[in-house]
């Protein structure tokens, strides 16, 4: 039974992640932005365990996480959550882009750091649910491509640190995919959002997981997943 830590554990890829995780009989430990939100996903995710802080708010996870009790070996830790407001490079204001990067890419730099002791101890594995924008950037995107980018950067630079101790870093980079997430980047491009055209979130999730269980020995580094017929 292994014990994993997962952000964005509340809707799309991230839910369907910890679903599947809690019915092989594994270890949970779901992050939740404050105590109210922790209750709602220990009722959803039955025998779930849950975590305190707040994404958007990376330099507090450390205060947060010194009042509430970590697991003592940490197996994987799942990065999926992920925030998104599109606009121009014009249009983007430094609050767009701090809030952008503080969720999507410092706060994941800041989980891993935190939670480092535990993942040498397991040997374990960390995987970043990035997005085909971590590998181009597209006109009105630049704010969430850049954090994108970025949150590639980190994983390449964790592999390259870490591999010595036995901890193995994934990136996945999907392309638009049916969640919540993508109903709202519609609304903002004043499209009709229509779920059977983009990948279910079902196949992503089987994508990460996939990442996860290679046998030891091997590791997937990066990995795109599309659209496909």
């Amino acid at each position: 039974m292994a014990t994993h830590v997962i952000t964005g554990a509340g809707s799309g890829i991230g839910a369907e992640v910890a679903r599947r995780l809690l019915d092989r009989g594994d270890t949970l430990y779901l992050l939740a932005r404050n105590a109210g939100r922790a209750k709602e996903l220990a009722a959803r995710f039955e025998g779930a365990r849950t975590l305190v802080g707040d994404l958007a708010e990376p330099g507090r996870l450390s205060w947060a996480f010194e009042h509430q009790a970590l697991p003592e070996e940490v197996d994987s830790l799942l990065h999926i959550a992920g925030v998104v407001e599109l606009g121009t490079v014009g249009e983007s204001t430094p609050k767009l882009w701090q809030a952008t990067l503080a969720a999507n890419l410092m706060a994941p730099a800041e989980l891993t750091r935190l939670l480092l002791p535990q993942l040498r101890r397991s040997r374990g594995h960390v995987v970043f649910a990035n997005s085909g924008a971590g590998l181009r950037a597209n006109p009105e995107w630049s704010a969430y491509a850049a954090s994108k980018h970025g949150l590639k950067a980190l994983a390449d630079a964790l592999r390259g640190e870490e591999g010595g101790n036995g901890v193995r870093v994934s990136s996945v980079y999907p392309g638009r995919t049916a969640t919540p997430m993508q109903e709202k980047v519609h609304r903002q491009e004043g499209k009709d959002y229509e779920p059977a055209r983009y990948i279910p979130a079902e196949a992503v999730a089987t994508s990460i997981l996939t990442a996860l269980d290679l046998p030891r020995g091997a590791e997937i580094t990066d990995l795109s997943v599309r659209p496909g017929g």
